[in-house]
């Protein structure tokens, strides 16, 4: 039998966007997408931190899971990592929830 409704979206497809709308849902991490979208150029995870009443490790969780959607990513200098929004990722985010209207 052939089905009569078929998925336009493919299951590896359907993974990745699942964990990029997962990381966008929810509202810390919707707060630091804001703070780093404010900047042209890099923000100091300490920056960040300071900003949130939020402890380092929460605010670093919260960076991680971002990072892994590749929503933002990092530069290391010394001790310190440099935060910076991925404006590709954004117009993905943007380009999936099109998608579904």
């Amino acid at each position: 039998m052939v089905p009569k409704f078929v998925p336009t979206l493919n299951e590896d497809d359907a993974i990745s966007q699942a964990r990029l709308l997962k990381a966008l849902a929810d509202p810390t991490r919707l707060r630091i997408l804001s703070l780093l979208s404010r900047h042209e150029g890099e923000v100091c995870v300490f920056e960040i931190v300071e900003s949130f009443t939020l402890e380092q490790p929460t605010i670093s969780h919260h960076l991680r899971i971002l990072r892994d959607a590749g929503l933002v990513d990092c530069r290391k200098k010394g001790l310190w990592a440099y935060y910076y929004v991925r404006r590709e990722a954004l117009g993905r985010a943007r380009d999936v929830i099109e998608g579904l209207a």
